[in-house]
Protein backbone atom coordinates (compact mmCIF):
# COMPACT_ATOMS: atom_id res chain seq x y z
CA UNK A 1 0.00 0.00 0.00
CA UNK A 2 1.30 3.04 -1.00
CA UNK A 3 1.06 6.76 1.47
CA UNK A 4 -0.87 9.54 1.00
CA UNK A 5 1.56 12.53 -0.01
CA UNK A 6 1.93 14.13 3.16
CA UNK A 7 4.39 17.11 2.34
CA UNK A 8 1.95 18.55 -0.31
CA UNK A 9 -0.51 18.61 2.47
CA UNK A 10 0.61 19.15 5.80
CA UNK A 11 4.69 20.75 4.83
CA UNK A 12 4.97 22.17 1.68
CA UNK A 13 4.73 26.46 1.01
CA UNK A 14 1.17 26.57 -0.01
CA UNK A 15 2.54 28.83 -3.19
CA UNK A 16 4.20 25.48 -3.97
CA UNK A 17 1.54 23.13 -2.87
CA UNK A 18 -1.04 24.76 -4.72
CA UNK A 19 1.17 24.79 -8.29
CA UNK A 20 2.10 21.08 -7.39
CA UNK A 21 -1.82 20.62 -7.74
CA UNK A 22 -3.47 22.86 -9.72
CA UNK A 23 -0.76 22.99 -12.99
CA UNK A 24 -1.35 19.40 -13.63
CA UNK A 25 -5.46 19.97 -12.56
CA UNK A 26 -5.34 22.82 -15.01
CA UNK A 27 -3.35 20.55 -17.60
CA UNK A 28 -5.72 17.84 -17.41
CA UNK A 29 -9.05 20.25 -17.77
CA UNK A 30 -7.58 22.07 -20.89
CA UNK A 31 -7.14 18.63 -22.34
CA UNK A 32 -10.54 17.59 -21.70
CA UNK A 33 -11.30 21.24 -23.47
CA UNK A 34 -9.01 20.84 -26.23
CA UNK A 35 -11.04 17.46 -26.96
CA UNK A 36 -14.45 19.67 -27.24
CA UNK A 37 -13.07 22.31 -29.58
CA UNK A 38 -11.64 19.69 -31.33
CA UNK A 39 -14.49 18.30 -32.33
CA UNK A 40 -15.86 21.78 -33.34
CA UNK A 41 -12.62 22.71 -35.13
CA UNK A 42 -12.22 19.66 -37.14
CA UNK A 43 -16.01 19.59 -37.62
CA UNK A 44 -16.07 22.86 -38.78
CA UNK A 45 -13.57 22.34 -41.94
CA UNK A 46 -15.92 20.25 -43.23
CA UNK A 47 -17.66 23.82 -43.88
CA UNK A 48 -21.36 22.95 -42.58
CA UNK A 49 -22.46 24.98 -40.30
CA UNK A 50 -25.19 22.78 -39.52
CA UNK A 51 -23.07 20.15 -38.30
CA UNK A 52 -21.13 22.72 -36.09
CA UNK A 53 -25.02 23.47 -34.67
CA UNK A 54 -25.34 20.23 -34.15
CA UNK A 55 -22.77 19.70 -32.06
CA UNK A 56 -23.24 22.28 -29.97
CA UNK A 57 -27.03 21.02 -29.46
CA UNK A 58 -25.18 17.67 -28.50
CA UNK A 59 -22.76 18.66 -26.31
CA UNK A 60 -25.41 19.73 -23.01
CA UNK A 61 -26.76 15.67 -23.30
CA UNK A 62 -22.72 14.77 -22.87
CA UNK A 63 -22.17 17.34 -20.24
CA UNK A 64 -24.42 15.07 -18.00
CA UNK A 65 -22.00 11.87 -18.13
CA UNK A 66 -19.05 14.72 -16.68
CA UNK A 67 -21.71 15.48 -14.45
CA UNK A 68 -22.36 12.35 -12.74
CA UNK A 69 -18.19 11.83 -12.96
CA UNK A 70 -18.14 14.83 -10.50
CA UNK A 71 -20.65 13.80 -8.58
CA UNK A 72 -18.50 10.68 -7.78
CA UNK A 73 -15.24 12.52 -8.25
CA UNK A 74 -15.75 15.85 -6.33
CA UNK A 75 -18.09 13.65 -3.22
CA UNK A 76 -15.42 11.40 -3.17
CA UNK A 77 -12.57 13.67 -2.99
CA UNK A 78 -14.09 15.81 -0.19
CA UNK A 79 -14.80 13.02 2.00
CA UNK A 80 -11.33 11.52 1.01
CA UNK A 81 -9.40 14.26 1.92
CA UNK A 82 -10.91 14.62 5.27
CA UNK A 83 -10.68 11.33 6.07
CA UNK A 84 -6.59 11.12 5.56
CA UNK A 85 -6.21 14.48 7.55
CA UNK A 86 -7.87 12.76 10.41
CA UNK A 87 -5.55 9.60 9.39
CA UNK A 88 -8.66 7.29 8.68
CA UNK A 89 -7.30 5.72 5.83
CA UNK A 90 -9.62 2.42 5.73
CA UNK A 91 -12.30 5.08 5.81
CA UNK A 92 -10.49 6.80 2.57
CA UNK A 93 -9.84 2.85 0.97
CA UNK A 94 -13.72 2.18 1.33
CA UNK A 95 -15.03 5.53 0.11
CA UNK A 96 -12.97 5.38 -3.15
CA UNK A 97 -14.04 1.75 -3.58
CA UNK A 98 -17.58 2.98 -3.50
CA UNK A 99 -16.93 6.13 -5.99
CA UNK A 100 -15.51 3.14 -8.24
CA UNK A 101 -18.92 0.75 -8.57
CA UNK A 102 -21.13 3.61 -8.18
CA UNK A 103 -19.36 5.44 -11.33
CA UNK A 104 -19.61 1.84 -13.40
CA UNK A 105 -23.22 1.09 -12.06
CA UNK A 106 -24.67 4.82 -13.37
CA UNK A 107 -22.83 4.63 -16.64
CA UNK A 108 -24.34 1.43 -17.37
CA UNK A 109 -27.56 2.85 -16.72
CA UNK A 110 -27.37 6.28 -18.65
CA UNK A 111 -26.06 4.46 -21.70
CA UNK A 112 -29.47 2.52 -22.71
CA UNK A 113 -31.54 5.36 -21.59
CA UNK A 114 -30.21 7.35 -24.04
CA UNK A 115 -30.92 5.64 -26.93
CA UNK A 116 -34.43 4.74 -25.88
CA UNK A 117 -35.06 8.28 -24.81
CA UNK A 118 -33.36 9.77 -28.19
CA UNK A 119 -36.26 11.20 -29.71
CA UNK A 120 -37.62 13.37 -26.45
CA UNK A 121 -33.62 14.55 -25.97
CA UNK A 122 -33.86 15.95 -29.95
CA UNK A 123 -36.88 18.20 -29.05
CA UNK A 124 -35.16 18.82 -25.68
CA UNK A 125 -32.17 20.58 -27.03
CA UNK A 126 -34.02 22.43 -29.53
CA UNK A 127 -32.81 20.47 -32.76
CA UNK A 128 -34.17 21.92 -35.81
CA UNK A 129 -35.07 20.08 -39.14
CA UNK A 130 -32.28 20.88 -40.56
CA UNK A 131 -29.99 19.54 -37.62
CA UNK A 132 -31.66 17.20 -35.85
CA UNK A 133 -30.61 13.92 -38.41
CA UNK A 134 -26.97 15.36 -37.42
CA UNK A 135 -27.44 15.65 -33.99
CA UNK A 136 -29.00 12.00 -33.48
CA UNK A 137 -26.32 10.73 -35.62
CA UNK A 138 -23.73 12.27 -32.74
CA UNK A 139 -25.89 11.13 -29.73
CA UNK A 140 -26.34 7.72 -30.80
CA UNK A 141 -22.61 7.04 -31.41
CA UNK A 142 -21.55 9.26 -28.42
CA UNK A 143 -23.52 6.82 -25.36
CA UNK A 144 -21.46 3.86 -24.85
CA UNK A 145 -18.80 6.17 -23.98
CA UNK A 146 -21.24 6.82 -20.44
CA UNK A 147 -18.82 4.31 -18.11
CA UNK A 148 -15.86 5.89 -19.10
CA UNK A 149 -16.62 9.49 -19.15
CA UNK A 150 -17.95 8.78 -15.68
CA UNK A 151 -15.03 6.71 -14.51
CA UNK A 152 -12.55 8.67 -15.73
CA UNK A 153 -13.97 11.98 -14.71
CA UNK A 154 -14.58 10.75 -11.09
CA UNK A 155 -11.14 9.22 -10.62
CA UNK A 156 -9.17 12.44 -12.13
CA UNK A 157 -10.25 13.98 -8.93
CA UNK A 158 -10.60 11.42 -6.29
CA UNK A 159 -6.44 10.34 -6.91
CA UNK A 160 -5.81 13.87 -6.53
CA UNK A 161 -6.88 13.24 -2.77
CA UNK A 162 -4.14 11.68 -2.03
CA UNK A 163 -1.74 13.98 -3.78
CA UNK A 164 -1.33 11.64 -6.78
CA UNK A 165 -1.67 15.07 -8.90
CA UNK A 166 0.30 13.73 -12.22
CA UNK A 167 -1.35 10.19 -11.98
CA UNK A 168 -4.94 12.47 -12.11
CA UNK A 169 -3.79 14.47 -15.06
CA UNK A 170 -2.32 10.92 -16.84
CA UNK A 171 -5.63 9.77 -17.67
CA UNK A 172 -7.47 12.55 -18.48
CA UNK A 173 -4.74 13.92 -21.26
CA UNK A 174 -4.02 10.29 -22.34
CA UNK A 175 -7.68 9.92 -23.41
CA UNK A 176 -7.99 13.26 -25.06
CA UNK A 177 -5.18 13.34 -27.02
CA UNK A 178 -6.32 10.17 -28.51
CA UNK A 179 -9.38 11.56 -29.02
CA UNK A 180 -7.55 14.82 -30.74
CA UNK A 181 -5.53 12.31 -32.60
CA UNK A 182 -8.78 10.00 -33.98
CA UNK A 183 -10.73 13.60 -34.74
CA UNK A 184 -8.88 14.45 -38.10
CA UNK A 185 -8.95 10.49 -39.03
CA UNK A 186 -11.88 10.36 -38.55
CA UNK A 187 -14.03 13.46 -39.37
CA UNK A 188 -12.47 14.40 -42.38
CA UNK A 189 -9.96 11.45 -43.49
CA UNK A 190 -12.98 9.03 -43.57
CA UNK A 191 -15.51 11.64 -44.34
CA UNK A 192 -17.62 10.67 -41.18
CA UNK A 193 -18.47 14.00 -39.92
CA UNK A 194 -19.97 13.92 -36.27
CA UNK A 195 -20.27 10.52 -36.13
CA UNK A 196 -16.46 10.58 -36.58
CA UNK A 197 -16.43 12.91 -33.87
CA UNK A 198 -18.75 11.10 -31.61
CA UNK A 199 -16.39 7.98 -32.65
CA UNK A 200 -13.43 9.73 -31.47
CA UNK A 201 -14.56 10.64 -27.66
CA UNK A 202 -15.80 6.96 -27.03
CA UNK A 203 -12.26 5.59 -27.88
CA UNK A 204 -10.73 8.34 -26.20
CA UNK A 205 -12.78 7.90 -22.86
CA UNK A 206 -12.62 3.95 -23.01
CA UNK A 207 -8.68 5.08 -23.10
CA UNK A 208 -8.40 7.29 -20.21
CA UNK A 209 -10.56 5.05 -17.83
CA UNK A 210 -8.31 1.96 -18.89
CA UNK A 211 -5.85 4.04 -17.61
CA UNK A 212 -6.91 4.83 -14.00
CA UNK A 213 -8.06 1.44 -13.77
CA UNK A 214 -4.73 0.24 -14.27
CA UNK A 215 -2.89 2.14 -11.96
CA UNK A 216 -5.40 0.80 -9.29
CA UNK A 217 -4.76 -2.87 -10.21
CA UNK A 218 -0.79 -1.90 -9.75
CA UNK A 219 -1.86 -1.42 -6.32
CA UNK A 220 0.22 1.72 -6.45
CA UNK A 221 -2.69 3.82 -4.44
CA UNK A 222 -3.17 4.17 -0.81
CA UNK A 223 -6.77 3.91 -1.79
CA UNK A 224 -8.82 1.11 -3.54
CA UNK A 225 -11.14 -0.12 -5.57
CA UNK A 226 -11.27 -3.54 -4.42
CA UNK A 227 -14.87 -5.14 -4.53
CA UNK A 228 -14.14 -6.36 -0.32
CA UNK A 229 -13.52 -2.54 0.43
CA UNK A 230 -16.58 -1.79 -0.88
CA UNK A 231 -19.14 -0.03 1.63
CA UNK A 232 -22.10 2.05 1.49
CA UNK A 233 -23.23 2.55 5.02
CA UNK A 234 -21.33 4.24 7.97
CA UNK A 235 -22.02 7.50 6.43
CA UNK A 236 -19.96 6.78 2.79
CA UNK A 237 -22.49 6.75 0.27
CA UNK A 238 -23.99 9.84 2.09
CA UNK A 239 -21.18 11.78 2.81
CA UNK A 240 -20.12 11.32 -1.31
CA UNK A 241 -24.08 12.18 -2.34
CA UNK A 242 -24.35 15.06 -0.11
CA UNK A 243 -21.59 16.63 -1.63
CA UNK A 244 -21.18 15.15 -4.78
CA UNK A 245 -24.90 16.52 -5.30
CA UNK A 246 -24.40 19.62 -4.77
CA UNK A 247 -20.93 20.05 -6.81
CA UNK A 248 -22.55 17.63 -9.65
CA UNK A 249 -25.83 20.70 -9.52
CA UNK A 250 -22.98 22.79 -11.56
CA UNK A 251 -22.51 21.06 -14.62
CA UNK A 252 -26.36 19.64 -15.00
CA UNK A 253 -27.37 23.50 -14.76
CA UNK A 254 -24.98 24.48 -17.20
CA UNK A 255 -26.36 21.83 -19.24
CA UNK A 256 -30.01 22.94 -18.59
CA UNK A 257 -28.89 26.39 -19.16
CA UNK A 258 -27.28 25.35 -22.48
CA UNK A 259 -30.84 23.76 -23.46
CA UNK A 260 -32.53 26.78 -22.75
CA UNK A 261 -30.02 29.15 -24.50
CA UNK A 262 -30.19 26.91 -27.30
CA UNK A 263 -33.96 26.83 -27.65
CA UNK A 264 -33.73 30.65 -27.30
CA UNK A 265 -31.49 31.35 -29.88
CA UNK A 266 -32.26 29.20 -32.43
CA UNK A 267 -35.38 32.09 -33.18
CA UNK A 268 -32.09 33.77 -34.50
CA UNK A 269 -31.30 31.09 -37.15
CA UNK A 270 -28.72 28.70 -37.14
CA UNK A 271 -26.13 30.21 -38.22
CA UNK A 272 -26.07 32.74 -34.45
CA UNK A 273 -26.30 28.95 -33.05
CA UNK A 274 -23.13 28.16 -35.05
CA UNK A 275 -21.47 31.23 -33.93
CA UNK A 276 -22.59 30.84 -30.37
CA UNK A 277 -20.98 27.14 -30.35
CA UNK A 278 -17.78 28.16 -31.63
CA UNK A 279 -17.83 31.30 -28.55
CA UNK A 280 -18.67 29.29 -25.77
CA UNK A 281 -16.09 26.85 -26.19
CA UNK A 282 -13.57 29.11 -26.41
CA UNK A 283 -14.96 31.36 -23.63
CA UNK A 284 -14.94 27.85 -21.51
CA UNK A 285 -10.66 27.82 -21.25
CA UNK A 286 -11.15 31.05 -19.31
CA UNK A 287 -13.53 29.32 -16.76
CA UNK A 288 -11.68 25.84 -17.16
CA UNK A 289 -8.45 27.70 -16.38
CA UNK A 290 -9.63 29.06 -12.95
CA UNK A 291 -11.70 25.89 -12.38
CA UNK A 292 -8.39 23.84 -11.82
CA UNK A 293 -7.01 26.15 -9.47
CA UNK A 294 -10.50 25.90 -7.44
CA UNK A 295 -11.16 22.08 -7.89
CA UNK A 296 -6.92 21.29 -6.68
CA UNK A 297 -7.04 22.89 -3.66
CA UNK A 298 -10.20 21.40 -2.10
CA UNK A 299 -8.50 17.87 -1.12
CA UNK A 300 -5.71 20.73 0.18
CA UNK A 301 -8.23 22.54 2.15
CA UNK A 302 -10.29 19.30 2.87
CA UNK A 303 -7.13 17.46 4.44
CA UNK A 304 -6.22 20.70 7.09
CA UNK A 305 -9.73 20.96 7.72
CA UNK A 306 -9.66 17.31 8.73
CA UNK A 307 -6.44 17.74 10.83
CA UNK A 308 -7.72 20.88 12.73
CA UNK A 309 -4.71 23.62 10.66
CA UNK A 310 -6.35 26.62 10.41
CA UNK A 311 -3.50 28.95 9.73
CA UNK A 312 -2.72 26.98 6.46
CA UNK A 313 -6.38 26.55 5.36
CA UNK A 314 -6.83 30.39 5.54
CA UNK A 315 -3.54 30.89 3.83
CA UNK A 316 -4.66 28.50 0.82
CA UNK A 317 -7.55 30.25 0.59
CA UNK A 318 -5.93 34.17 0.35
CA UNK A 319 -3.51 32.78 -2.32
CA UNK A 320 -5.59 31.07 -4.20
CA UNK A 321 -7.59 34.43 -4.30
CA UNK A 322 -4.84 36.07 -5.84
CA UNK A 323 -4.31 33.68 -8.25
CA UNK A 324 -7.57 33.74 -9.76
CA UNK A 325 -7.64 37.21 -10.26
CA UNK A 326 -4.55 37.87 -11.91
CA UNK A 327 -4.95 34.51 -14.43
CA UNK A 328 -8.76 35.76 -14.99
CA UNK A 329 -7.50 39.21 -15.81
CA UNK A 330 -4.73 38.01 -17.95
CA UNK A 331 -7.12 35.27 -20.57
CA UNK A 332 -9.86 37.97 -20.21
CA UNK A 333 -7.44 40.47 -22.21
CA UNK A 334 -5.45 37.65 -24.40
CA UNK A 335 -8.91 36.30 -25.61
CA UNK A 336 -10.36 39.66 -26.19
CA UNK A 337 -7.75 40.75 -28.76
CA UNK A 338 -7.35 37.77 -30.33
CA UNK A 339 -11.16 37.16 -30.41
CA UNK A 340 -11.04 37.90 -34.49
CA UNK A 341 -8.31 34.90 -35.33
CA UNK A 342 -9.91 32.42 -32.81
CA UNK A 343 -12.70 32.57 -34.10
CA UNK A 344 -11.96 32.46 -37.97
CA UNK A 345 -10.22 29.35 -37.47
CA UNK A 346 -12.38 27.48 -36.84
CA UNK A 347 -14.76 28.17 -39.70
CA UNK A 348 -14.50 30.56 -42.78
CA UNK A 349 -17.51 31.95 -42.96
CA UNK A 350 -18.50 35.85 -42.84
CA UNK A 351 -21.83 35.51 -40.80
CA UNK A 352 -20.79 33.20 -38.51
CA UNK A 353 -17.31 35.34 -37.90
CA UNK A 354 -19.50 38.56 -37.25
CA UNK A 355 -21.43 37.16 -34.55
CA UNK A 356 -18.89 34.61 -32.80
CA UNK A 357 -16.58 37.02 -32.36
CA UNK A 358 -19.53 39.81 -30.90
CA UNK A 359 -20.76 36.48 -29.02
CA UNK A 360 -17.49 35.77 -27.22
CA UNK A 361 -15.77 39.08 -26.14
CA UNK A 362 -19.42 39.18 -24.75
CA UNK A 363 -19.17 36.16 -22.91
CA UNK A 364 -15.54 36.65 -21.46
CA UNK A 365 -16.37 40.05 -19.76
CA UNK A 366 -16.67 38.04 -16.12
CA UNK A 367 -13.29 36.01 -16.74
CA UNK A 368 -11.59 38.21 -14.12
CA UNK A 369 -13.29 37.97 -11.33
CA UNK A 370 -15.37 34.82 -11.93
CA UNK A 371 -12.50 32.69 -10.67
CA UNK A 372 -13.20 33.74 -6.93
CA UNK A 373 -16.50 31.99 -7.05
CA UNK A 374 -15.05 28.64 -7.61
CA UNK A 375 -12.23 29.38 -4.80
CA UNK A 376 -15.46 29.79 -2.07
CA UNK A 377 -17.17 27.03 -3.76
CA UNK A 378 -14.77 24.42 -3.31
CA UNK A 379 -13.68 25.62 0.07
CA UNK A 380 -17.62 24.94 1.12
CA UNK A 381 -17.43 21.49 0.10
CA UNK A 382 -13.98 21.12 1.19
CA UNK A 383 -15.42 21.55 4.59
CA UNK A 384 -18.67 19.66 3.98
CA UNK A 385 -20.90 22.67 4.73
CA UNK A 386 -23.64 21.06 1.56
CA UNK A 387 -26.50 23.41 2.18
CA UNK A 388 -24.43 26.54 1.74
CA UNK A 389 -22.16 24.45 -1.17
CA UNK A 390 -25.33 23.79 -2.93
CA UNK A 391 -26.74 27.47 -2.96
CA UNK A 392 -23.25 28.38 -4.77
CA UNK A 393 -23.53 25.36 -7.13
CA UNK A 394 -27.32 26.53 -8.08
CA UNK A 395 -26.50 30.19 -8.36
CA UNK A 396 -24.52 30.88 -11.56
CA UNK A 397 -26.31 28.34 -13.86
CA UNK A 398 -29.11 28.53 -12.30
CA UNK A 399 -30.83 29.97 -9.68
CA UNK A 400 -29.14 33.63 -11.24
CA UNK A 401 -28.96 33.00 -14.71
CA UNK A 402 -32.51 31.04 -16.21
CA UNK A 403 -34.38 33.95 -14.89
CA UNK A 404 -31.85 36.47 -16.39
CA UNK A 405 -31.73 35.02 -19.43
CA UNK A 406 -35.44 34.66 -20.03
CA UNK A 407 -35.95 37.99 -18.80
CA UNK A 408 -33.11 39.98 -20.83
CA UNK A 409 -33.86 37.95 -23.41
CA UNK A 410 -37.28 39.57 -23.61
CA UNK A 411 -35.81 43.05 -22.96
CA UNK A 412 -32.99 42.98 -25.17
CA UNK A 413 -33.44 40.16 -27.79
CA UNK A 414 -30.71 38.19 -28.92
CA UNK A 415 -27.38 40.25 -26.82
CA UNK A 416 -30.14 39.97 -23.75
CA UNK A 417 -28.95 36.19 -24.27
CA UNK A 418 -25.34 36.61 -24.77
CA UNK A 419 -24.62 38.94 -22.10
CA UNK A 420 -26.55 37.00 -19.39
CA UNK A 421 -23.40 35.05 -18.53
CA UNK A 422 -21.72 37.69 -17.42
CA UNK A 423 -24.74 39.47 -15.33
CA UNK A 424 -25.13 35.97 -13.96
CA UNK A 425 -21.02 35.43 -13.19
CA UNK A 426 -20.97 38.78 -11.18
CA UNK A 427 -24.02 38.20 -9.25
CA UNK A 428 -22.81 34.74 -8.48
CA UNK A 429 -19.70 35.56 -7.38
CA UNK A 430 -20.92 37.99 -4.75
CA UNK A 431 -23.66 35.64 -3.02
CA UNK A 432 -20.56 33.19 -2.77
CA UNK A 433 -18.38 35.61 -1.15
CA UNK A 434 -21.31 36.57 1.21
CA UNK A 435 -22.11 32.80 2.12
CA UNK A 436 -18.16 32.13 2.47
CA UNK A 437 -17.58 35.09 4.83
CA UNK A 438 -20.75 33.42 7.05
CA UNK A 439 -19.99 30.22 6.76
CA UNK A 440 -15.77 31.25 8.13
CA UNK A 441 -17.00 32.82 10.99
CA UNK A 442 -18.20 29.93 12.75
CA UNK A 443 -16.04 27.56 10.75
CA UNK A 444 -13.33 26.38 13.86
CA UNK A 445 -15.64 26.89 16.29
CA UNK A 446 -14.35 24.17 19.35
CA UNK A 447 -18.06 22.48 19.27
CA UNK A 448 -18.43 22.28 15.85
CA UNK A 449 -18.48 18.27 14.69
CA UNK A 450 -15.79 19.07 11.67
CA UNK A 451 -15.63 15.69 10.36
CA UNK A 452 -19.37 14.43 11.09
CA UNK A 453 -19.16 11.08 9.04
CA UNK A 454 -16.32 10.11 10.78
CA UNK A 455 -17.43 10.10 14.34
CA UNK A 456 -19.68 7.09 13.23
CA UNK A 457 -16.51 5.42 13.20
CA UNK A 458 -15.52 6.24 16.97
Amino acid sequence: MVAPDKALFESMPVPLAIAKSALPAIASMLLVLLYNIADTFFVGQTGDPLQIAAVALATPVFMLFMATGTLFGIGGTSVISRALGAKRLTYARQTSAFCFYASLLSGALLMPLFWLGMPMLLALVGASEATADFTRDYLLYVAPSAPFVILATAFSNIVRAEGKVIVAMGGMMLGTLVNILLDPLLILGLDMGVVGAALATVIGNAIGAAFYLLFFLRKRSALSIDLRDLRVGQGIASGVLTIGITAAINPVLMSISFIVLNNLLIEYGDIELAAMGIAQRVALVVIILQLGVGISIQPLLGYSYGAGNRNRFNELIRVSLVIEVVMGTALTLAVWFAAGSIVRAFIDNPQVYESGVAFLRAMILSGPIVGLLFVFANALQAVGAAAQSLLISVSRQGLVFLPLLLLLNAWVGMYGIVYTQPVADLLSVLLAGGVYLRVSQRLWQPSENRVPELQQLG
